[in-house]
């Protein structure tokens, strides 16, 4: 079963694995060094930027934007 995307639709699904790639770091992170909440919301506000500038075909605000 195929399904038809729009790119807006295909935009707001990426944006939202960046936010769950971002979460997922911080949980990590945090779960492993036992860090405190307040450090662990500091890296959760880097990460989520940095994923999205990080990736390649991101024409709106990544590397591949021109």
């Amino acid at each position: 079963m195929k399904f038809k995307l729009s790119e807006k639709h295909k935009k707001a699904i990426k944006s939202y694995l960046h936010a769950v790639a971002a979460s997922a770091i911080v949980m990590g992170v945090a779960l492993l060094t036992e860090m405190a909440p307040h450090y662990a919301v500091l890296i959760g506000a880097i990460a989520g930027p940095a994923i999205k500038w990080a990736d390649k075909h991101d024409d709106d605000f990544g590397l591949g934007s021109k």
